[in-house]
């Protein structure tokens, strides 16, 4: 896959993939000159309609921009570039979720055709402070389960320990000076770290509790990443000691939950996830992806106890 690092290698990147007739996905937010043949803005979406002469799909935004062209990729077989305006590290895996635009999950599923990757730190400048901790508290997750996940593995590790040692240095001074480029462009390849360890291990148990509570009640999937984690990663320390204590050495003296509390991240209840329904999202958590390629899945009872601490 190309990856770049300036809008204005984006032409270069689409001559380089002998890509023409680009179709742009993007909500109405960006309206970046960029060459498209037409635009679709509904983000998310759980339909696209492709022009027939598009040879490609371009996608710019955050996950839900993303995952909306892979779904469109999968469908048609056209290959994606995609263009990120957060931390999600979407851009880095063929497999999606396909939410309504009021972000409720409505299906999933994979085999995007995955081309090439365009960043530029000036699109990540106005990001609010909430999206800023959220999606990049999602890449922290990335790096963290990519460490003790079955499917880990040696290249994967040393992408995840780099991010995590980055955002760990980064989203601080982030938060502090948010229109800061150059403290924005390291948490950019800390996130790209985080995405490519993703791509190689795969996800965990605390990407499985937010995927579930994110597609349920139509949450941010970053801020419950944000939530999410510090569970998560009690759980794996029980089965995974040593990974889960590489973790705690690349991230030094902060801790996740002080990392999460710089986007006002701290309880479920404030989400307005009712107590009554987590007996049930933690049955549809157990039977995730990531609760699977844990070393051992939790259980559905184990899963809500972890909830509850931290509703």
């Amino acid at each position: 896959m190309i990856v770049r690092w300036s809008l204005s290698e984006l032409p270069t990147v689409l001559a380089e993939l002998g890509l023409e007739r680009p179709f742009l996905v993007a909500s109405s937010r960006w309206s970046l000159d960029v060459p498209a043949i037409g635009r679709w803005s509904e983000v998310p979406s759980k339909r696209i309609e492709v022009p027939v002469e598009a040879d490609s799909l371009l996608a710019i935004g955050g996950g839900s921009a993303i995952d909306t062209a892979k779904n469109a990729s999968a469908q048609t077989g056209l290959p994606v570039v995609s263009v990120p305006t957060t931390y999600s590290g979407s851009e880095w895996t063929p497999t999606f979720g396909i939410r309504s635009p009021d972000r409720r999950m409505v299906g999933g599923g994979g085999g995007a055709k995955l081309a090439g990757i365009v960043y530029d730190v000036g699109l990540t400048l106005d990001l609010p402070r909430a999206e800023t901790v959220g999606t990049a508290m999602n890449a922290l997750a990335h790096c963290a389960e990519a460490l003790y996940v079955r499917g880990r593995n040696d290249a994967a590790d040393e992408r995840a320990l780099e991010g995590a040692s980055l955002i760990a240095s980064w989203l601080p001074a982030v938060v502090a000076r948010p229109g800061d480029p150059g403290a924005r462009g390291m948490l950019l390849r800390a996130a790209a770290a985080g995405g490519e360890a993703l791509a190689l291990a795969g996800l965990g148990l605390a990407h499985a509790m937010a995927q579930a509570l994110g597609g349920r009640y139509g949450l941010p999937h970053g801020a419950m990443n944000a939530l999410c984690l510090p569970p998560g990663l009690r759980f794996a320390a029980a089965e995974a000691p040593d990974p889960v204590a590489r973790f705690a050495a690349a991230i030094g003296e902060i801790d996740v939950e002080e990392l999460a509390r710089l986007g006002g991240f701290e309880r479920l209840r404030d989400f307005g996830v009712p107590e009554v329904d987590l007996p049930e999202v933690a049955a549809a958590t157990a039977a995730r992806a990531g609760n699977q390629n844990m070393p051992r899945p939790a259980t559905a009872a184990e899963i809500e106890q972890l909830l509850r601490s931290i509703y």
